[in-house]
This record gives C-alpha cells, structure tokens and sequence, in this order.
C-alpha cells in the first residue's frame, strides 16, 4: 500500500514521502495513528493544502519533546521482581511496567513511547529506548532486581549474578572439603584395610 507520511518515520521517511508499505503495517499502525494517509488523489489534494499546518505542528511537537527530553533523557528505574536462583524472571518486564516505573518518578512517558527489543526476562541493568517524537529519542536505565540491595550492588555495576555464582562454588568447596572427603578417606581407609588383612592371610 502506498502512503503519505505526515511525521517522519525511522526507516521509511520525512513528512510529505510517499512510501510503498505491508497493509498490515499502514492498517495496524500507520493510519489509526495519524502518522500517514492512504496515497490517493484526494489525499495528495489535503495533504498539500494542510503542509504547512502540519509541518508547523511537527516543529512545535518536536520542541516540545525536546524540552521533555531533558527530564527524561539518563533518568533511571528499579523494578523488583521475584526471580530463580539463575537470575530468570517468573514472567517479564513489560513496556507497562516501565512506563507505570517512570510515571510513578514523575516522568510523563506512554507505554506507546517505549521500544524494547525484545521482552527482558532476566535480571540485570538494562538500556531502554524511549522516543518522545518522531525524531526525539532518550534513553533509561531499567535496574530489574529481587530486592533493593540487590538493585543497589547492580547500580554500582556489580554484576549480581556472576558474583552469586562465585559464592555458591566457594561454599560448595568449604562445605565439600571439611565433611566429604574425610568421609571418602575413611571409607577408602576401611575399604582397603580389609584387603591387606586378606593379603597377610
């Protein structure tokens, strides 16, 4: 389907460029936001009519969105959540629980405004992308913890999960050494007494 884009669009185009796009991606997202027209004649006839309105209030919306960005741009998030001994969420972190995280700071961002690549699953630091316009984009710090202290060694930059498993193979060894391998000696002890006595007989 062909379209008229009225804002810019990463990867497509300016406003004004018509571009050939999968209906589903101009049905789904492209139309019901406002972001582009069906490219027909009719259309062109608006569009050319509105562009300096249109043009106009992209400007002002993109200031606009830079002045927020300031606010926003670095601001940073903790999300406690439960978690297995590997550090693997029970579930995910969702853009709603980032945007409701940055709300809840005092940060005016829509879950719309929120790009994850792909859903965070673990816990950890992570670098979010937030686009509060078309060609104004910041990033947040989301520290995914299973308590405070734990988000707070994170925020230090100590990797969590590295260091818990250090500290499970130290205890693994201090536990190992004292009790099992007097037993294992005794056992061989015992085990190899028998055998010499038969050896003497």
């Amino acid at each position: 389907m062909q379209v008229i884009l009225l804002e810019r669009v990463e990867k497509l185009g300016q406003i004004g460029d018509v571009v050939t796009v999968k209906d589903g991606f101009a049905r789904n997202f492209l139309l019901p936001r406002n972001k582009a027209l069906r490219a027909n004649e009719a259309n062109r006839k608006v569009f050319e009519a509105n562009k300096a309105r249109i043009v106009a209030e992209n400007d002002t919306k993109r200031e606009d969105a830079k002045k927020a960005s300031g606010d926003i741009d670095g601001a940073s998030v903790t999300l406690i959540r439960q978690a297995s001994n590997t550090g693997q969420l029970y579930g995910s972190v969702s853009v709603r629980d980032i945007a409701d995280a940055l709300e809840a700071e005092g940060k005016k961002v829509t879950k719309q405004q929120i790009v994850l690549d792909r859903p965070i699953k673990s816990i950890g630091v992570y670098d979010v992308k937030v686009v509060l316009h078309a060609e104004v984009s910041v990033t947040v710090k989301v520290n995914v913890a299973r308590s405070p202290e734990e988000a707070d060694l994170q925020s230090q930059g100590v990797d969590v999960m590295a260091s818990m498993f250090e500290k499970d193979v130290a205890g693994f060894t201090e536990d190992y050494d004292p009790n099992a391998e007097p037993g294992l000696q005794d056992d061989a002890g015992e085990a190899s007494a028998p055998a010499a006595e038969g050896d003497a007989a």
